[in-house]
C-alpha cells in the first residue's frame, strides 16, 4: 500500500502492528535514516536493540539466501515485545526475500523495515510494497518540515517554553538546515536550557546555532536571483562536491521564488508581504529580497516559477535520463539571464 504524506507521518509515530512492514525510500539518506529511526523506536522502544528485538540483514545476505528473512520474522527471542527485521540500503536484489516473508507473515511476527535510496516506479521492490495488502511504502522527499513535523521535533527535544519570535527563528532554521543538523541544533538547545525555566530567547538560539546554515546553497540562489549567471557554474560545482542533490537545489530555488512572488503580489506592498510569508523575512535579508523583487516584477517571477516547476517535474519523472545537475544548471542560467531581460 502506498502511503500519502499525511498517512506517512501518522504511521511513523504509530506503526500499524497488523501490517507486515514498510519500505522507506528517498534521495536524501539523512531524511530516510531519521524516519527509519523514528519508526523503529515507535515499534521496539529505546531498549529494543539491547534486548535483541532488532535483527539487521544485509542486501548481499538476503540475495544469497532469501529464506533467511522468513526465519527471522518468526523467531521469538528471550525478551517480550515487538520485533523488527531491518534491511538498509536495499534494492531489487531483496525482492524475493521480502516476497516470501510477506506471504508467510502473521500478526505477532517481526515487522519488516526496509530503507532505500530513490526507487523508480518500475522497481520490483517498490511495486511489491505498494501493491501488497499488509506492506506499506513511504516516499521521503526533500521538502521543508510541515507544521506538524516541526512541532513534533520541538516536543521530542523537550522544548516547550518558547515565545513567538524564537519559534519563528527556529522555523526559519528548520527550512535552512538539513533535518539531521536541525535535530542536532534542537538537542544542543535542550542541553543548553537544562535546568533553566526561562523562555527560550533569540540569544539562546544564536549561541547554539551553527555558524553557517546552508550558506553555499543560499549564495547560489542569491546569484541566480540577482542575474549573476557567470558565477553559477563554480558555485554549483562546489555544492555538487558537498553532496547536494539536483532536487534539493530545485526545491530551494522554487521556495525562494515563491517567496518573491507572494511578496510582490501582496496588496499592501512587497515589504508587508515579506513579513507575512512563512517564516517571515526581516533585517538585511528583507532588504536584499526587496531589491530582487523590484528587479524581477510579477510577470518575470511567474515565468520563473513555471520554469522551476517544469524542471522539478522532469527531475522526478520516471522517464528522465538526462544528468539531473545539468538540467538544474541550465534552468538556473536561464533564470539568471531572464532577470537581466535576456531570453
Amino acid at each position: 500500500m502506498k502511503l500519502s504524506a499525511r498517512d506517512t507521518a501518522n504511521y511513523f509515530r504509530k506503526p500499524d502492528l497488523n501490517g507486515s512492514g514498510i519500505l522507506i525510500y528517498g534521495e536524501d539518506p539523512m531524511r530516510v535514516a531519521i524516519k527509519r529511526a523514528e519508526v523503529v523506536k515507535a515499534l521496539i522502544g529505546q531498549n529494543g536493540e539491547k534486548e535483541m528485538r532488532l535483527t539487521r540483514h544485509s542486501v548481499a545476505e538476503l540475495a544469497a539466501s532469501p529464506g533467511i528473512l522468513s526465519d527471522t520474522i518468526r523467531t521469538i527471542g528471550f525478551f517480550s515485545g515487538a520485533r523488527v527485521a531491518l534491511i538498509e540500503e536495499a534494492n531489487d536484489k531483496i525482492y524475493q526475500a521480502v516476497e516470501i516473508a510477506s506471504k508467510e507473515w502473521k500478526v505477532g511476527d517481526a515487522q519488516i523495515i526496509v530503507t532505500a535510496a530513490y526507487l523508480r516506479p518500475s522497481s520490483k521492490l517498490r511495486k511489491l510494497f505498494e501493491g501488497h495488502k499488509t506492506l506499506r511504502a513511504a516516499a521521503v522527499y526533500d521538502n521543508p518540515p510541515t507544521v506538524e513535523e516541526f512541532q513534533q521535533a520541538l516536543q521530542s527535544a523537550g522544548l516547550k517554553n518558547i515565545n513567538q519570535d524564537s519559534k519563528s527563528t527556529l522555523k526559519s532554521l528548520s527550512f535552512e538546515l538539513g533535518p539531521g543538523d536541525f535535530q542536532q541544533l534542537l538537542n544542543k538547545i535542550s542541553l543548553f536550557k537544562l535546568g533553566d525555566d526561562t523562555p527560550l530567547s533569540l540569544e539562546d538560539i544564536m549561541l547554539c546555532a551553527p555558524a553557517s546554515t546552508e550558506a553555499d546553497l543560499n549564495d547560489l540562489i542569491g546569484i541566480v536571483a540577482e542575474g549573476r549567471y557567470t558565477e553559477i557554474n563554480s558555485q554549483l560545482r562546489r555544492l555538487e562536491a558537498q553532496g547536494t542533490t539536483a532536487v534539493t537545489i530545485c526545491i530551494n530555488t522554487l521556495r525562494h521564488f515563491k517567496t518573491l512572488y507572494l511578496a510582490a503580489s501582496d496588496p499592501d506592498g512587497p515589504s508587508t508581504g515579506l513579513k507575512k510569508v512563512t517564516p517571515p523575512v526581516f533585517g538585511p535579508r528583507q532588504e536584499r529580497l526587496l531589491r530582487q523583487i523590484q528587479n524581477w516584477g510579477l510577470v518575470k517571477l511567474e515565468i520563473a516559477l513555471k520554469r522551476i516547476t517544469s524542471t522539478d517535474l522532469v527531475l522526478r519523472s520516471a522517464n528522465q535520463n538526462a544528468p539531473p545537475m545539468a538540467l538544474v544548471e541550465r534552468m538556473l542560467i536561464q533564470l539568471a539571464m531572464l532577470s537581466q531581460g535576456k531570453k
